[in-house]
């Protein structure tokens, strides 16, 4: 089959994009508003796109208290969603007023971060402090206002529960992080492979 993106003419169900750009690391970001009240919600639009120095982006759909919170204070974190949490992930993903705490909406202990005021999820093993550097807004479709933004922040500290190291290396099969799929599906990382880059080619010569 073929369809038209913007028209989004696929004929189907359900809108299958998502399910096709999978799996998506899970951003479970934490944030705290003005007033102080904390907030943590995942999403699933979500990535490191550089390491030097490292930056992460996320995408949210209007404007929602994540966001909001972000730009007013200037800080973040973005907490590791993974297999243990998954029950505490999905509940915190629930449409709530702005002054509903999901930490005490989960059940979850928020732990003090080191170079920003916003706390971490304690039982994460590992979370990206951040700081905020700009909102994108994404072009809309038609004539419509935007409808995603895009929110990029740096990592300024990491922190990784020492139990998920091994033999100096992160050993993502002991985290067993949570990936997105699409419609109501998600993955989790049980097992990986290796593939060494090949060695480089050299300039063709005349």
């Amino acid at each position: 089959m073929f369809y038209d993106a913007l028209k989004n003419d696929h004929g189907l169900p359900h809108d299958p994009l998502n399910a096709l750009v999978a799996p998506r690391p899970i951003g479970w970001i934490s944030s705290v508003g003005r007033d102080g009240i904390r907030n943590l919600a995942p999403y699933s639009f979500f990535n490191l796109v550089a390491s030097k120095p490292p930056i992460v982006v996320f995408g949210s759909g209007f404007v929602k208290d994540t966001q909001r919170n972000i730009e007013e204070t200037g800080e973040f974190v973005c907490n590791l969603a993974n297999w243990e949490l998954r029950d505490e992930v999905n509940a915190s993903s629930v449409e709530s007023p702005p002054d509903l705490d999901e930490f005490t909406l989960t059940g979850l202990e928020a732990a003090e971060s080191r170079f920003v005021g916003v706390p971490r999820v304690k039982r994460a093993v590992a979370a990206l402090e951040c700081t905020y550097l700009q909102t994108v807004p994404l072009p809309s479709a038609t004539e419509a206002p935007h409808f995603f933004s895009l929110i990029i922040g740096r990592v300024v500290g990491i922190y990784i529960d020492d139990a998920v190291i091994r033999d100096g290396i992160v050993d993502v099969t002991l985290i067993r992080p949570l990936a997105r799929l699409g419609y109501f599906d998600f993955s989790v990382v049980d097992e990986v492979f290796a593939m060494p880059r090949p060695a480089r080619i050299e300039a063709l010569t005349a």
